[in-house]
């Protein structure tokens, strides 16, 4: 209470009512995999393809960026991702055990380039050679000296590894002058360390050449060595898939170079399934997002009733499996097949912004695929829908759509992926618009606060068809009283509020009932 202890006017501040609860966002994906370069093992925040090219894509002769790695996928899914409605995502580059210990012990030659002489460019002046990640392009540039009086034979140069960039200025070879460009770099740098070449003649001559140069990353393709644990990562250490508890926004999880590890040889069947089983248990541990399966390549639909059923058996409400693989323009100019998740996740984005996430990410075209890998007969779809295996399927006149939204649990209540996100929605929105009752006066007054500001939430959910019900009443229901909070509750320090959802579902199925009608006379 305030004290008033003279006369005055006295200005109070009072609880202006509701506090709204706003809806937490539901459309972001998290892309675990392979990229030429990059940061490694850490989730990047990813707001549109150039970026994504900016960050993660190689350097090429000529100053191109390349964002694909041969036989990977990531790159392709992303693509796919922000093609089909997707606004932000979180990349995480997956960087192999096998592949840094070799580098740690010596057995990997840290990638490296020799600069040219000005007197002549079949001299070599400097040895620039990459320290850390060998996997990383690193570009050196040599400029002229800076300022207007440059001390005499110095030159400038500029080190970039993707966002890290180190200038030193007007440094000198040899004993000339007072910076030795060896000796600068190794004092500072974290990127690069330089060698100067052993060569005769005057310094003026043997100075490097103006221009730009490329350190060429050591990762050209898939590592043959890359283990399941790669993927997995490590919450402490932020890698791999476990890192992503970091980024709290994160709805969706995808993992395509999963399926190019596995094409590469460098992961079988069983490194899959546990990798997919990372995946499950991560979104379940999480609570607020859904992971994105992807099947091996060239199942049949038999074949992929079986996978599903026999050997996977995956059983979980926070997953979703599509099949088969879709056909996409390849960066050659060819037809290539990749793996479905990243355009599925930029479905799911562009229903949720359309439409709203209690609508079924179904019935969408997938734009950017020219076709389903296995043409999918309606006899087939009838043995894969009842598993939780969504379909891909291609409709004359209608495009390639996914035709199919369930999970891949067996409890029926949470059979479709718009009632499980729906609540994934709900939760987090109630759990981040009420941290303000942490630590209010346990009382009737702020349990009817709760009822207040919740159900406000829900009556908004309600009018814009999320919810099932002629009636708010009928559509939700919130409990916070003395029943659920009595005094031995209260004296753990605890409050209990029960909320209750009718969720709408998606009609899956459409029954037109026909039968024949005899007209009568007016």
């Amino acid at each position: 209470m305030p004290e008033y202890l003279s006369p005055g006017v006295y200005i109070q501040e009072v609880d202006s009512g509701p506090r709204p609860i706003e809806g937490a966002g539901t459309a972001c994906a998290a892309f675990v995999g392979l990229a030429p370069a990059g940061p490694t093992n850490a989730p990047v925040l990813v707001t549109n393809w150039s970026q994504y090219v900016e960050t993660f894509a190689s350097l090429e002769e000529g100053g191109k960026r390349n964002p694909h790695l041969p036989g990977g996928f990531m790159s392709h899914a992303v693509h796919g991702y922000f093609l089909n409605g997707g606004g932000r995502c979180y990349v995480t580059r997956v960087a192999t055990n096998s592949r840094t210990n070799s580098a740690k012990n010596g057995k990997v030659e840290p990638p490296s380039v020799q600069l040219p002489s000005r007197s002549s460019k079949a001299v070599p002046s400097l040895t620039v050679r990459a320290v850390g990640d060998p996997t990383q392009d690193i570009e050196v540039e040599i400029q002229p000296p800076s300022g207007e009086t440059p001390p005499e034979g110095s030159f400038t140069i500029k080190i970039k590894m993707g966002s890290v960039e180190e200038t030193f200025d007007n440094v000198n070879l040899g004993k000339r002058g007072t910076k030795n460009v060896a000796e600068a770099v190794a004092q500072t740098s974290k990127i690069v360390t330089v060698v100067e070449e052993a060569a005769t003649g005057p310094i003026a001559e043997r100075i490097p050449e103006v221009g730009s140069y490329l350190i060429k990353g050591a990762q050209t393709a898939i590592a043959p060595k890359l283990m399941p644990m790669d993927f997995t990562g490590d919450v402490a250490e932020r890698s791999g898939m476990e890192g992503l508890q970091i980024a709290e926004d994160v709805t969706m999880v995808c993992c395509p170079d999963l399926m190019g590890a596995y094409i590469a040889g460098a992961i079988d069947r069983d490194g899959v399934k546990t990798v997919q089983l990372a995946m499950i248990n991560h979104c379940e541990q999480m609570g607020d997002r859904m992971a994105i399966i992807d099947p091996l390549p060239d199942l049949t639909p038999q074949e992929v009733r079986v996978w599903r059923q026999s050997e996977t058996n995956y059983d979980s409400k926070y997953a979703a499996l599509y099949y088969p693989w879709i056909t996409i323009g390849g960066p050659d100019g060819k037809p290539m097949a990749m793996p479905p998740s990243g355009h599925m996740a930029g479905i799911y984005a562009r229903n949720d912004n359309e439409r709203g996430v209690h609508k079924a990410p179904a019935n969408e075209v997938i734009r950017g695929a020219l076709s389903p890998v296995v043409p999918i007969t309606k006899g087939e779809q009838d043995t894969l829908n009842p598993i939780g295996v969504n379909c891909i399927r291609s409709f004359a006149g209608r495009g390639v759509r996914v035709w199919g939204a369930r999970t891949l649990s067996s409890d029926p209540a949470w059979r479709y992926i718009n009632v499980r996100r729906l609540f994934n929605f709900v939760e987090k929105s109630i759990e981040m618009g009420t941290q303000w009752v942490v630590f209010e006066p346990n009382n009737p007054e702020l349990w009817a606060k709760i009822r207040r500001d919740v159900g406000a939430f829900l009556t908004g959910l309600w009018r814009e068809g999320m919810l099932f019900g002629a009636t708010p009443s009928e559509a939700f229901f919130i409990k916070c009283d003395e029943e659920l909070n009595p005094s031995d509750v209260r004296d753990r320090g605890q409050l209990f509020i029960d909320v209750g959802l009718a969720p709408v579902k998606p009609a899956e199925f459409v029954i037109f009932r026909l039968s024949q009608y005899a007209g009568g006379g007016a």
